[in-house]
């Protein structure tokens, strides 16, 4: 009986294409009993950020034994390493392009390999553009069907994963700088920074030239009005209630972001540009 019963999917290669679809076949073919669930193919071509993003919101939320692929590989081909890591929760396996750290910041690795055994490639010779159909898929399915993760390559040091450049917030600073790391569908441009930062307190935040006060609830102000929030992802957020702050902005990924920690009304909202 297999140990592992559902893949995960998380691309940048969207549903125009044949792409995931062939992905889908190739596990399918090696365990056509297993689950595949797509938590998104609409990452923003390239993206390792945002890629990295929705792997750690979306892996918490998935039964133990879950194998995750994502990909988001614009180094496929090159020198990156192809990787497996397991988890307490699950395994994961995907490009060693920084695209797992949220998930190494949260969790501990039981064990990582370089998935260098083509014995579970669909081909020992892999094409260069699409190793999500030549490695990726088949090694998750094989994972579904029992083979241990050591069987697919030689064991690394975790230590030496790539990971994304994190910036360091010193508690109780009165300001500090980060940037914007995702944004969704409904234009919210959702920062690195942790909500529990501003905790309990007054805020506001600066971004692309506004001051935006800091609110519990889309509802705590007026609709088409911009807002900052603590968003259920853990991370503080801007917005507009029912509008688009990207397009209202008109911004994109990386952009610089200021949060002012504040302890009067009287210092929020009072000077021109201010939105409250």
């Amino acid at each position: 009986m297999p140990d592992h019963r559902m893949i995960t999917l998380l691309t940048d290669f969207g549903l125009k294409d044949p792409y995931v679809g062939i992905m889908k076949g190739v596990i399918s073919r090696i365990n056509p009993h297993v689950r595949i669930i797509d938590i998104t193919h609409e990452i923003p071509p390239h993206n390792v950020e945002a890629a990295n993003f929705c792997l750690m919101m979306a892996y918490p939320h998935f039964p133990a034994g879950t194998v995750h692929v994502a990909i988001v590989d614009p180094g496929v081909g090159g020198k990156r390493r192809a990787l497996g890591m397991e988890f307490a929760a699950g395994i994961i396996v995907g490009p060693d392009n920084g695209i797992f750290t949220g998930i190494l910041d949260r969790e501990q690795i039981i064990n990582a390999v370089e998935l260098t055994n083509s014995e579970y490639w669909l081909t020992q010779r892999p094409g260069m553009t699409f190793h999500g159909r030549d490695i990726f898929a088949p090694v998750a399915a094989h994972l579904t069907m029992g083979t241990p993760l050591k069987a697919l390559g030689p064991e690394i040091d975790p230590a030496m994963i790539v990971r994304l450049d994190r910036p360091v917030f010193p508690e109780n600073a009165p300001v500090i700088t980060g940037t914007v790391q995702y944004i969704d569908r409904f234009g919210n441009l959702i920062t690195n920074i942790p909500a529990a930062y501003v905790g309990g307190k007054e805020w506001v935040i600066t971004a692309a030239g506004v001051r935006i006060r800091g609110c519990h609830t889309y509802s705590d102000t007026p609709r088409g009005n911009l807002l900052a929030l603590e968003g259920s992802h853990g991370f503080l957020e801007i917005a507009i209630n029912g509008g688009n702050a990207q397009a209202s902005l008109q911004v994109g990924y990386g952009l610089s972001v200021r949060v002012e920690i504040t302890h009067s009304k009287k210092t929020d909202g009072k000077k021109e540009g201010d939105h409250e």
